[in-house]
């Protein structure tokens, strides 16, 4: 059957010589996973542009509740990114939402205000011209509460660090801004050193691991460091 559909490329893999599976989390479905034929060609129906992660789709698909794969009718990029493909700064950002959403979305079920929010967020993320360098912290806090396991507050954070045998400060600093996060909308300036600001990501993504099974380690963390260092 057909159905109309909201969808974010989370990643694609090569599928024999001109095809790939693509991995898509949608508005109606959650995550899923699609075939494509003739993309990696150039003669291609649709173009392999389409299929970059974190690339706002509209889609028209074909669903059956017991397949785990499926195949798109039509597809078309209404929202392109203007900005996040050719801003470093941005991008780099965009390549850490990407890992921690491909360790996170496991489920098929739908959640339209956790898709809403993701979708709003990369949409966010292009046009934003201020408090780009604390997006993703104010991501992950965000996030945090759609994934079920938010903090009633900061405080809950270094109790939970303290019974793990967690040696990482959770002090009263970190606490107050680690509040502020969760209060805190994408265009705020958080005004914070850069090693400050570090060490708030590593609260949250120790956080996480907590709270993720088989988060692991992240490849893009090393670059986002870098950039805002």
């Amino acid at each position: 059957m057909l159905h109309k559909t909201k969808g974010i490329v989370i990643g694609y893999i090569p599928y024999r010589e001109t095809s790939i599976i693509v991995k898509l989390y949608t508005e109606k479905f959650g995550v899923q996973s699609y075939i494509e034929n003739g993309v990696r060609t150039a003669k291609g129906k649709n173009k392999i542009a389409l299929f970059q992660p974190m690339t706002l789709l509209d889609l028209v698909v074909y669903h059956n509740d017991k397949k785990d794969l499926h195949r798109i009718s039509e597809i078309k990029c209404t929202s392109p990114l203007l900005q996040i493909p050719y801003n470093i700064r941005k991008s780099s950002i965009a390549i850490f939402l990407n890992e921690v959403l491909n360790k996170t979305l496991k489920e098929q079920m739908d959640n339209e205000s956790m898709f809403f929010f993701l979708y709003q967020s990369i949409i966010t993320l292009d046009a934003l011209e201020t408090g780009i360098d604390s997006f993703h912290l104010i991501f992950l806090a965000k996030y945090s509460v759609f994934l079920g396991f938010a903090p009633r507050d900061s405080a809950e954070i270094e109790l939970q660090f303290r019974e793990l045998g967690i040696h990482i400060p959770v002090e009263k600093e970190t606490q107050k801004y680690i509040n502020i996060l969760f209060d805190s909308d994408y265009s705020d300036e958080l005004k914070v050193n850069k090693v400050f600001r570090n060490h708030l990501l590593d609260v949250l993504i120790t956080f996480y691991r907590i709270h993720q099974d088989e988060f692991g380690e992240l490849k893009s963390l090393q670059v986002l460091r870098a950039l805002f260092n």
